[in-house]
Order: structure tokens, then sequence, then C-alpha cells
């Protein structure tokens, strides 16, 4: 990709990959340049997202973004708290991630995905005004979705090897599997 072709980027919305129904529906932060480039989401070649998704069991091997619509065969889907293309997410403000937070809650009450995922703890704080949360289950709900915030799988997310985001997306796998109604 070219920078003339990031630049252009810039703002785009990235369309999300879900319907009604998911098992859990993954709700990245907003998307990156070069996913509003391919249109493919997590596609930055620094994001550890597939590969976490496929070493914590939810995937029977690692996809490539590219691949993205196969998600929805495994009940699994994504979307962002903010739908338009930066290069980094603090180019948003606290207001986009609460006006994404409200528009967020919309679509989860009406797609009905047993669970949200938000892989991103301060995008989950800002948006729904939880200053205190912590990664891993929330004691709230949206619609029936129970919600889980995951550490951010961007390459920029020091704090959590692709081995500790594994397992704490694993997490999230085996409660989804345990409680298959909830």
């Amino acid at each position: 990709m070219t920078p003339e072709e990031l630049n252009a980027a810039r703002g785009r919305i990235v369309p999300d990959v879900a319907t009604g129904g998911l098992r859990v529906l993954f709700c990245g932060i907003n998307p990156s340049l070069t996913t509003a480039v391919t249109g493919h989401h997590f596609a930055h070649p620094g994001n550890r997202f597939w590969p976490v998704l496929h070493r914590s069991g939810f995937t029977p091997r690692q996809l490539r973004p590219a691949e993205q619509g196969e998600l929805l065969g495994l009940g699994l889907g994504i979307t962002n708290v903010v739908a338009r293309a930066t290069a980094r997410a603090d180019e948003l403000d606290a207001e986009e991630f609460r006006a994404g937070g409200a528009a967020l809650t919309a679509k989860v009450e009406r797609l009905a995905p047993q669970w949200l995922a938000v892989v991103g703890i301060t995008a989950y704080r800002t948006a729904f005004g939880e200053p205190k949360a912590r990664i891993g289950p929330q004691d709230r709900r949206i619609g029936g979705a129970r919600v889980w915030a995951l550490p951010n799988p961007s390459g920029l997310n020091a704090h959590w090897t692709v081995r500790t985001m594994a397992e704490e997306y694993a997490r999230l796998r085996e409660a989804v599997s345990d409680r298959p109604g909830s």
C-alpha cells in the first residue's frame, strides 16, 4: 500500500462481518487505515487478532484477514466501537467513543449475539462509562448479550503477548462453550 492509498482511507467505514444470532461479536476499537484500504478487519500486519483467535481455539486454523467471512460459519463476527478509520486510535476523542457505544448498543440489541467481546479495555471503559472495568467478563449486559473485555491485539499493545492474549481469549471461548444458551 502506498502512503497515498493509506491517507485516502482516512475516515472510511468498513462494513461489519455480522449477522443475527452469533455466538460472539468481536468489537474492535476502530478500523486502521490498512483495514480501510483492504476492507478486511484487523488487516494491519502488526495486528495479532487472527493468530490469537486461532490459538485461543475459536478457529480451526489461522485465518487471513481476507477470509474474515468464514467467521460467520463459526458463529463469530466483527464490528467496531467507532466506525471511521484512523491511523491511530488516539485520534478518536471520548465523545466519539460514547457515541460509538450508543450505536454499538443498538447494533447488539438488533443482532442479539450471545456475547459481545470488546477488544480494547480503554475503548470499553470510555464507550460505556465504566472507568474501573478490567479485562474479563463484565457485569453489564447489552440486550441479552453478555459482555467480555479483551486485550487489544494491536502490535502497539506491548503489555500482552500472543500467548497471554490467546489465554484470555480462550477464557471467553470456554465461557461461550459452557453456556450455550446464555
